[in-house]
């Protein structure tokens, strides 16, 4: 997961990588979408194992709110067209990674 994200938001960090070319950008937004699908509930899961009033568990469930919500948007020439979508989406991904891992942390 983290390289499909690193491929979108830090081409810049790999020498020699080129930005993804639109097929390609299709293919890792598909991944994306499928990363996102198969976070979400491992990760509202987890978070709903912590009190209510824990803010671990606030962040993470705010994060998952997001995640939806970036899965039902669609691109838009206003915010980038498909590769700004690709990206909004490879940041929550990175997002929700991160909660997941803390969670887990938290939980264990």
């Amino acid at each position: 997961m983290r390289d499909i994200i690193d491929r979108l938001l830090d081409p810049d960090a790999v020498p020699g990588t080129l930005p993804p070319a639109p097929g390609e950008l299709e293919t890792l937004t598909l991944q994306l979408r499928g990363h996102l699908e198969l976070m979400l509930p491992e990760v509202e899961e987890t978070a709903k194992r912590l009190p209510r009033e824990s803010v671990p568990r606030y962040c993470a469930l705010a994060c998952v709110g997001e995640a939806r919500e970036r899965l039902r948007a669609e691109p838009t020439p206003r915010f980038g067209g498909p590769a700004g979508h690709a990206r909004r989406l490879a940041r929550t991904l990175n997002a929700l990674v991160d909660h997941w891992e803390a969670l887990a942390e938290t939980t264990r």
